[in-house]
């Protein structure tokens, strides 16, 4: 199967960018309640992936810090924790399934390493779900 059967592409994604401030990046993820986004810079190349965690450990290094002074700091100079796994647009099922069951959401890149879109954990079992009822009837 074509794991693009799954894709949500990414004009129908939320993402930021790694010079996007920290306040846009708490007002984008509030907005969408994401817990995680994607990171692009600005040729539309995937870098990475900023979760919650990471800006509640990032934020706590910053004394005083308000919301005025977070329109000052980058997002790309907060340390992240976790970087989720991509997979390019030709990767096969079971790997994109080995990536999915540690994150929850898989990026998808084209072959020069530019964001085409997600594919959510979510999409994945719920096709697994609807497979699996199709078996019982």
């Amino acid at each position: 199967m074509n794991i693009l059967f799954f894709l949500k592409p990414k004009n129908e994604v939320a993402y930021i960018y790694n010079d996007s401030t920290l306040r846009q990046v708490l007002e984008t993820m509030e907005y969408h309640k994401y817990a995680s986004i994607p990171m692009l810079n600005r040729e539309g190349k995937f870098v990475g992936t900023v979760t919650e965690g990471d800006l509640l450990w990032g934020i706590k290094s910053y004394n005083n810090l308000d919301i005025k002074s977070a329109e000052h700091i980058l997002i790309k100079d907060f340390p992240r924790k976790a970087n989720f796994d991509v997979v390019p647009a030709d990767a096969d099922m079971e790997d994109l399934v080995k990536k999915a069951m540690n994150q929850n959401f898989v990026p998808v890149v084209d072959d020069q390493n530019k964001f085409i879109g997600i594919i959510t954990r979510r999409s994945i079992i719920e096709y697994c779900y609807d497979k699996l009822n199709d078996c019982d009837k």
